[in-house]
């Protein structure tokens, strides 16, 4: 653990090549990629104005550097991009192309724009055009699986620019050549070979070092892996090497020995120790191919610190990629992650790999429950609860727990959507989801949260549904539709309520169904359909009162007259404001008390009756003053000043609004700030508390 800052940046930015890594050969590619950017496209030599960013594919097999190409090139002509450098990854570790709609909203954020939570992926995609017109800015799109996926993020202005990585040709975007990859020359090749093994043994055998780059057939990957296995074996000949990697084809029956990677690689693989293979094989079921200590030690059942040194072991052979990270993190390089996931469906029987993915949910699981409980510091139970933590599970500050959520957010939102994926951990599942969201609540707020929380909240349903779950329905059912109405979804917000209505009564749960009444109503009168809200706020009304819950139904009353009063039926609002008023003195609650008397003298006020407003908003200034609420206060000064202007009393107006200026000490900024929020009490709007998907601490 660490208790250093970290860049909110970093993760989509961790997987780039150490700046101090000085890039190797395809001088002609750069230079054709550079030439270009500046040839004149179709729509030029037609007369016409470019409407779209240029873009340039570099083409080549995993391993063959094209991600380290598109790289050099992007740090080459950044200079002339003064609005920075975008960077997405548009397929996951296994290939599985990444949605269209999750790599719009991960560059929203890194341009710091809003993006709704649930948005759409055309209202994504279109927020995200709309944010870089104007801007010069270079897009590079590593790892595309097709062509609709560079298409539908591309910006619609030719000042920018969009540097794509793929396996082959995007059929479909018009005026795009390729820059396909083949192998390193020779001297950049062996150049590669010597960082890792040294100048020695490439000069005083050249002629085998150049045998093994063409064995390799100069692909960076293969000569990586080849320069680990020379640099673990000091004695070893590069002739030896050479040797083997020409007979190995031969020797792998099984068929793997078909590329100069897969036989590299195998050799490798082969002569590593027990343990080291064994744990090489499970990083294959690391979420997001990211990899930390706690993750290799939960897959393999091993002490966090063993897990560390086999990590490291393991990024000096060139099998792992060390992420530019606060934290230690490591990544399995793209092109090897087949072989792995293959070797370990093969050599690992199903039942082990599965016990390895349940660890290490449960390590995750465990994390997030001390990631949070760092927060909860006033509460005896949580502290208690945290002492009785291993060590290596505890953080030592609440900033360094934050730290570590931002940084290994990509890995658990991956790791919340395999669990669930696999359909067979469906209680570690829930967990996972449940201390996901209360720890990002208590590190980042809900607000900032919200679009992570939406995704989570869809996993929830999913698995709620499989399982059968209506009490969790509902509540996935409620945090969703809540989501939808911030955003001003509010017709897709009413379908989710009423849906949770449905199973909060399957599952018989007073709490749910309450709710999901009361959001119904929301949700009515947000449409301005004020019959249909008061009558749903009446029924739930209704049950809290059968339930005796008597804090509710006053507040519920409150609502209803709110309603009311935007119908413009001042004496059904009148009623339930005074049942509001007396149901909030019957609890004790003065606050309460004194907002619904604000609310009840203004509806006499709209109702044409200034003296009993006059009255009331009197009432309303002391009880405010018992519950200590200045603003409140201030807001009521105004009321009255507002009032007694209406009934003819300017002096004594101007004596009410320099109340309210003392009152806030700041004038009339402040005043008119109080104003606001006494104007915010009409609506009558309760917020509801977004419930997590399982009740498991």
């Amino acid at each position: 653990m660490t208790d250093q800052a970290v860049d909110t940046d970093s993760v989509r930015e961790s997987a780039h090549p150490a700046p101090e890594d000085r890039f190797l050969g395809r001088t002609r590619e750069l230079k054709e990629l550079r030439a270009d950017i500046e040839r004149a496209g179709l729509d030029t030599l037609s007369g016409r104005k470019a409407p779209r960013a240029r873009v340039l594919l570099i083409a080549g097999r995993p391993g063959s550097g094209r991600t380290a190409l598109a790289e050099e090139l992007v740090r080459q002509v950044a200079d002339r991009y003064p609005d920075g450098v975008l960077r997405a990854r548009l397929s996951e570790p296994d290939g599985t192309p990444v949605p269209v709609e999750r790599t719009a909203r991960e560059l929203l954020a890194a341009l710091e724009l809003p993006a709704p939570p649930g948005a759409a992926e055309d209202d994504l995609t279109a927020a995200l055009r709309a944010g870089l017109a104007g801007r010069r800015v270079l897009l590079l799109l590593d790892d595309a699986a097709g062509a609709e996926q560079v298409d539908a993020l591309l910006p619609d202005t030719p000042d920018c620019l969009a540097v794509a990585v793929s396996g082959g040709p995007l059929t479909g975007i018009a005026d795009v050549r390729p820059c396909t990859l083949g192998g390193l020359d020779t001297k950049s090749a062996l150049e590669l070979l010597t960082r890792h093994t040294g100048s020695v043994r490439i000069t005083v055998d050249p002629r085998a070092a150049e045998g093994l780059v063409e064995v390799c057939q100069g692909q960076p990957a293969a000569l990586t892996l080849a320069g680990g296995w020379l640099a673990a074996r000091p004695k070893a000949a590069v002739s030896d090497l050479a040797k083997r990697m020409r007979t190995y084809a031969e020797e792998c029956e099984d068929g793997t020995g078909t590329t100069p990677l897969s036989r590299v690689f195998r050799l490798v693989y082969d002569e590593l120790p027990g343990p080291a293979a064994r744990t090489l094989r499970l990083l294959s079921l690391a979420p997001a191919g990211l990899i930390d200590p706690h993750t290799a030690s939960a897959l393999t059942g091993s002490e966090v610190g063993g897990a560390r040194a086999v990590l490291d072991d393991l990024a000096a052979l060139g099998l792992l990629r060390a992420v530019d990270s606060p934290l230690p993190e490591y990544e399995v390089p793209g092109c090897l992650h087949p072989m792995l996931r293959s070797l370990a469906d093969s050599q690992d029987r199903p039942a082990e790999l599965q016990l390895a993915r349940a660890r290490m949910l449960e390590r995750t699981v465990r994390l997030l429950q001390s990631c949070r409980a760092i927060t909860e510091t006033d509460s005896p139970q949580a502290r208690e609860k945290l002492a009785g933590m291993p060590r290596p599970l505890r953080f030592p500050s609440p900033r360094a727990a934050a730290d570590w959520l931002r940084v290994r957010r990509p890995a658990l939102l991956a790791a919340a959507r395999l669990a669930v994926a696999d359909g067979e951990l469906d209680t570690l599942a829930r967990r996972l989801l449940s201390q996901l969201v209360r720890a990002m609540v208590a590190h980042f707020g809900t607000q900032a949260a919200a679009a992570d929380l939406y995704g989570i909240h869809g996993l929830v349903l999913d698995v709620a549904g499989r399982r059968g779950l209506p009490r969790e329905q509902a509540a996935a059912l409620l945090n969703l539709g809540d989501l939808d109405a911030q955003t001003g979804r509010t017709r897709a917000a009413l379908a989710r309520y009423r849906a949770a209505l449905d199973a909060g009564r399957e599952a018989r749960d007073p709490y749910a169904t309450g709710r999901a009444m009361e959001s119904v109503g929301g949700a009515h009168q947000e449409l301005g359909d004020y019959d249909r809200a008061a009558d749903w706020f009446g029924r739930a009304l209704a049950q809290r009162l059968a339930r005796g819950e008597r804090a509710e139904a006053a507040r519920l009353y409150g609502r209803i007259g709110t309603t009311h009063t935007y119908a413009g039926r001042y004496g059904e609002a009148l009623r339930n404001w005074r049942a509001a008023v007396a149901g909030h003195r019957k609890n004790g609650d003065v606050a309460a008390h004194a907002r619904a008397l604000s609310e009840l003298a203004r509806v006499q006020e709209y109702a044409g009756r200034p003296q009993e407003s006059l009255r009331t908003c009197q009432e309303a200034v002391e009880w405010a003053r018992r519950a200590e609420d200045a603003r409140l206060q201030a807001a009521l000064q105004l009321r009255l000043a507002d009032t007694l202007e209406r009934l003819g009393d300017p002096a004594a107006a101007r004596l009410h609004r320099a109340a309210a200026e003392r009152m806030l000490g700041e004038g009339p900024g402040e005043a008119d700030s109080a104003e606001s929020e006494d104007s915010d009490l009409e609506h009558g709007v309760s917020a509801c508390e977004i419930r997590s998907a399982g009740t498991e601490d």
